[in-house]
């Protein structure tokens, strides 16, 4: 059998922290299964957690929250905001700066984050100039639009 032709089961052990400051569960990449143009993982952002400001370079981002609810600060200045919760699923243009907020101080948001780059954490572009933003200081929560 080709190698391209062979399914690869991955059963994520423990999570990782990213490079966005969440915990990462992998699952599906060019890292642990061969993947050529998708990775997909499990990620956890505790009660009042946060990621850093960033953006995937080049990739398109889609998110389904399986539990809890989260605040997704997005564009040049992290000037928009969506809140997307458990059973809903938010699409991220390539190369668009985002935040995403957990909104609830007793419960993590937990979702499936699947991106058009193989490579886990390859395409993520801090962006520390944004984190401090006056709108994001003390949760980042905010009216949505």
């Amino acid at each position: 059998m080709d190698v391209q032709q062979r399914c690869v089961l991955v059963k994520p052990d423990a999570a990782t922290e990213s490079k966005q400051g969440h915990q990462v569960f992998p699952g599906i990449s060019a890292e642990s299964a061969g993947a050529q143009g998708l990775c997909l993982h499990l990620i956890e952002i505790p009660p009042g957690g946060r990621a850093r400001a960033h953006l995937h370079a080049g990739h398109e981002t889609a998110i389904y929250v399986i539990r809890g609810e989260a605040i997704s600060w997005y564009g040049d200045r992290l000037e928009h905001s969506l809140t997307v919760g458990a059973g809903e699923f938010l699409y991220i243009p390539a190369g668009v700066p985002h935040l995403p907020v957990n909104a609830s101080d007793a419960e993590p948001v937990v979702a499936v984050v699947a991106r058009t780059d193989p490579n886990e954490q390859e395409s993520v572009v801090l962006l520390p100039e944004l984190d401090q933003l006056p709108h994001l200081i003390g949760g980042g929560g905010g009216a949505g639009e």
